[in-house]
């Protein structure tokens, strides 16, 4: 049995959970709602205060639906309750964030400054040196996408390790090129 699959997801105070015809949870919470269809083999059960995923068969492909399924329905379940955060370091000289109402305005290095409007569901905030954007959000998928197209607006480069890093993210740094000093031909 798959060991993320078979572990129930317990629900915190303040959470509901739903599921309606065509296999479609919903789960809400104080922070919000979200809706999630699980693939049609998996059995979703609400006993008491906890959710349990079940599988037909121990076929590879439900036992691997088994556990995605688990893992969808707890990021739904921790959204709604807690919520889910990336944070982004900006790393260069003359290189800042700032905020422009809810959009974030991004300056990297090119020759104009680079807006990200914040889809639904989605609030950036930026620290006061403009060093560090905060993407916070209900879904866990959304903020990571978020994360990503923001990150790939300049990604950290190798040799000076300037651009956009995740927050802990480790930049290999390159040498370089090195010409003889000093020779004479």
């Amino acid at each position: 049995m798959s060991r993320i699959g078979k572990m129930p997801v317990s629900l915190p105070k303040g959470v509901t959970l739903q599921v309606d015809q065509g296999n479609v949870v919903t789960v809400q919470g104080p922070k919000g709602k979200l809706e999630q269809q699980i693939p049609a083999v998996i059995a979703v059960e609400l006993v008491g205060n906890e959710v349990q995923l079940k599988r037909p068969s121990d076929a590879k492909p439900h036992r691997a639906l088994h556990g995605l399924s688990r893992a969808l329905v707890n990021n739904m379940v921790l959204g709604v309750s807690a919520g889910f955060t990336r944070i982004l370091d900006v790393e260069g000289v003359g290189y800042r964030a700032s905020m422009f109402g809810k959009d974030l305005v991004v300056m990297v290095g090119y020759s104009h400054p680079i807006q990200v409007v914040a889809p639904a569901g989605i609030a950036f905030e930026v620290d006061k040196p403009g060093r560090q954007i905060t993407i916070s959000g209900i879904d866990k998928q959304l903020v990571g996408q978020m994360a990503a197209q923001i990150r790939e607006l300049r990604p950290p480069e190798p040799y000076k390790g300037k651009g956009i890093r995740y927050r802990g993210e480790i930049v290999r740094q390159k040498a370089g090129k090195s010409g003889k000093v000093g020779s004479k031909k």
